[in-house]
């Protein structure tokens, strides 16, 4: 074998290694507490695009431009209510179940926790999904796996 055949060779079997380990990695079963449940779903891009137009229309204005909340939005306020938190991996969003969050958007936040108005009269639910997915882009793995396992147990529960 000439010397050029063999670096292509090797860099063909370096990028078909990778290829299987990304694959693998994006493909693995999620476990805690010892139940597993099946692979994070990919987020589709064209739902993201539509999420993040309109997250940037309805709640950046509150919760950020970039996700990131208000300052010292763990703090109760006077008034008992908390400030609009972070949707990135620094807040807690990523803790609850997507029918958690889509409620929360869909009826508003409990009127005790803060000022979260309900969209329900200006938001389909595939688009309250299609801003879910966008939250989602900003969270790392280990954020959208716990996520992923919080929504499929919720919603397997009573099966």
């Amino acid at each position: 074998m000439n010397k050029r055949l063999k670096v292509v060779f090797a860099l063909a079997s370096l990028v078909a290694v990778v290829g299987m380990l990304f694959w693998q990695q994006q493909t693995k079963s999620v476990t805690i507490n010892e139940i597993t449940v099946p692979p994070v779903p990919e987020l589709d891009a064209v739902e993201i695009a539509q999420g993040k137009a309109i997250y940037n229309e309805y709640c950046a204005s509150c919760h950020g431009a970039s996700l990131e909340g208000v300052p010292n939005w763990k703090i109760s306020q006077p008034d008992g209510t908390l400030l609009p938190p972070p949707h990135d991996s620094s807040g807690h969003t990523w803790h609850h179940p997507d029918t958690l969050l889509i409620q929360i958007i869909s009826d508003g936040g409990l009127p005790e926790n803060g000022n979260m108005p309900a969209y329900n009269k200006i938001l389909s639910e595939d688009e309250m999904y299609a801003v879910l997915a966008f939250i989602k882009t900003s969270w790392g793995t280990k954020e959208r796996e716990y996520q992923w396992w919080m929504s499929f147990t919720q919603n397997n529960f009573y099966e």
